[in-house]
């Protein structure tokens, strides 16, 4: 009996241990990654050509972490290209050495070098991406990251049976680089891709493309989570699967109020996690992907295809397709971004500035520059506030970390020079928009709201915009002129969506709020590669804070130099 007695508080105490243990939070691990920047042949439209990858592949893999991990990537250059890699909507905490912008907060990784990304995942889930930062690169140079909530945490949405990631891609017969070098040297647009892909594969509705096409197999009766994520360099995009209803749950890694739809719209350098059941006739069906464009300019109008195939089912069957809104339907595009809200739960808030000590204005431009060697004698060019990007030799935050003068100034104008009817007729006078290297200071965790409004000066268009370094919340949108008076009172500061890329649309609008809590420079441009290049981008400076853990981490020593 005395044997007995002593047992069962022994037992008792391993049971005690045993779930106390469970009840600590994991280890944070390290994963590591390499990355070999190389160059492979690659078959689309029965065209072959060499193209710039990651180990070989296209698109490149997927990087999978926990929230909290410490992540640390090997990227090797062995292509003829400089290289950079941007780890897009990381926020990269004090860290802009890691964030990879080609002369933003790097130089680039020269031919034959190599440099280690080493970041921390901190209070961030979900799905996001990286890409190339530099040139045109990011064409074929791209993947995903999937950061999965910590170890325990359940989604905030019924758990899915499986995931998947869908990326969404452009594809050029031609050299992608001799396709952008070519459009400047004429002072025009580049041609257009010739196909946009669907995890790197056009679909059937292509030629030579029946082997180029993926297709996802599928249960019926089960519930699937689809990463989608559009690494296309220039084209806004709808996505739908025939027959089937899609349950918004994510945007740009932060969980938003689940609604249903039909076809989600999703902007260059946005991700968007959506619920699939599969609970139609089991059969073939297709996933579709093609352009939203209600501003009169050439796109690549073709539709990408892929397949969501139930299990069983003949390979013979002729998938459906579904019914994606019109190409210029912007009834749409303004109803679904309207139905986007953060999920602002206990767990989950939504943090937005209710006091802003910093009113941003910028103005989006789109214009002709004369260029004797053009082919028309002019060049297209495009600015924010009148100013025209000029990108540096010196990496910006090298200088700004190291002091280093003469690389740029902290000038950038609050609100455009000459206010104008900005989406009223096609303005053609000259608004003296000048070239230069012009950066806006930020005080650290002041609060900003910026406005930034599309103009008519030569058309009106859909832009993406991406700050990076931050998340931020778009607390209102609208078509026409803001008005600072009046459209303030609207405003949705309960549970705007939360992202680090939004989408200003055609002729309107869009206001978005963030604390500058992040000291360093941050990129802050337009995601279609081609205004971009074009100048329509700048950068924040954000000022250390007060103590050393509010000031910018040292570089590493591994550095890229200039």
């Amino acid at each position: 009996m005395a044997n007995q007695t002593s047992f069962f508080p022994l037992l008792g105490f391993i049971i005690f241990a045993f779930l106390w243990l469970n009840c600590l939070p994991a280890e944070a691990a390290i994963k590591k990654y390499q990355f070999d920047i190389q160059v492979a042949n690659v078959s689309r439209l029965c065209h072959a050509k060499p193209i710039v990858t990651v180990n070989g592949r296209f698109p490149g893999p997927t990087i999978y972490v926990r929230e909290g991990d410490r992540v640390q990537i090997n990227v090797t250059n062995h292509a003829q290209y400089n290289i950079s890699i941007h780890w897009h909507g990381l926020k990269q905490y004090r860290n802009g050495w890691a964030d990879g912008p080609a002369y933003i907060t790097q130089c680039p990784i020269k031919t034959g070098n190599s440099y280690v990304y080493d970041f921390n995942v901190t209070g961030q889930r979900g799905t996001l991406w990286w890409h190339a930062h530099i040139l045109w690169l990011r064409a074929t140079v791209y993947g995903a990251i999937v950061i999965l909530p910590q170890q325990g945490t359940p989604f905030p949405f019924p758990q899915p049976d499986r995931e998947e990631v869908i990326v969404l891609g452009e594809w050029w017969n031609a050299d992608v680089e001799q396709v952008e070098n070519q459009g400047n040297a004429l002072g025009l647009p580049p041609n257009m891709s010739d196909a946009h892909t669907i995890n790197g594969k056009p679909g059937p509705l292509f030629p030579c493309s029946e082997k180029y096409t993926y297709a996802m197999e599928v249960e019926k009766g089960k519930t699937y989570l689809l990463r989608i994520i559009n690494a296309a360099l220039n084209d806004e995009l709808f996505f739908s699967i025939a027959n089937h209803t899609l349950t918004v749950v994510e945007i740009d890694a932060v969980y938003t109020k689940p609604f249903p739809t039909e076809a989600i719209l999703i902007a260059p350098g946005q991700t968007t996690n959506v619920l699939v059941r599969a609970n139609q006739i089991p059969g073939r069906y297709f996933m579709a992907a093609r352009p939203f464009m209600d501003a009169p300019i050439s796109v690549d109008n073709k539709t990408a295809t892929a397949i969501f195939q139930y299990k069983g089912v003949s390979e013979t069957v002729i998938p459906k397709l579904p019914d994606l809104p019109a190409p210029n339907d912007t009834e749409f595009a303004l109803s679904y971004d309207n139905k986007l809200k953060s999920l602002n739960s206990p767990k989950y808030p939504a943090n937005v500035p209710l006091k802003v000590d910093r009113n941003l204005f910028y103005t989006i431009g789109l214009g002709i520059n004369a260029c004797p060697t053009c082919l028309n004698g002019t060049r297209l060019t495009a600015s924010l506030n009148n100013i025209s990007f000029v990108m540096p030799q010196t990496a910006l935050l090298q200088a700004h970390y190291f002091n280093i003068k003469g690389v740029y100034t902290t000038d950038f104008p609050d609100k455009p020079p000459t206010p104008f009817n900005y989406t009223g007729a096609p303005l053609t006078a000259n608004l003296k928009t000048t070239q230069g290297t012009r950066l806006s200071k930020v005080a650290f965790n002041s609060t900003v709201e910026l406005v930034i409004q599309d103009t008519n000066l030569l058309t009106v268009e859909s832009h993406p915009f991406h700050l990076h370094g931050y998340n931020f919340f778009v607390v209102g949108t609208g078509i026409g002129n803001f008005d600072p008076k009046k459209d303030p009172a609207k405003y949705n500061l309960i549970d705007p969506p939360e992202r680090n890329t939004v989408g200003v649309p055609t002729g309107g609008w869009t206001a978005i709020r963030f604390r500058a809590d992040n000291p360093g420079v941050w990129f802050f441009h337009c995601h279609l590669e081609l205004h971009t290049g074009w100048g329509l981008k700048t950068a924040f400076v954000v000022e250390d804070g007060p103590g050393s853990d509010h000031n910018i981490l040292p570089p590493p020593k591994d550095l890229p130099q200039c």
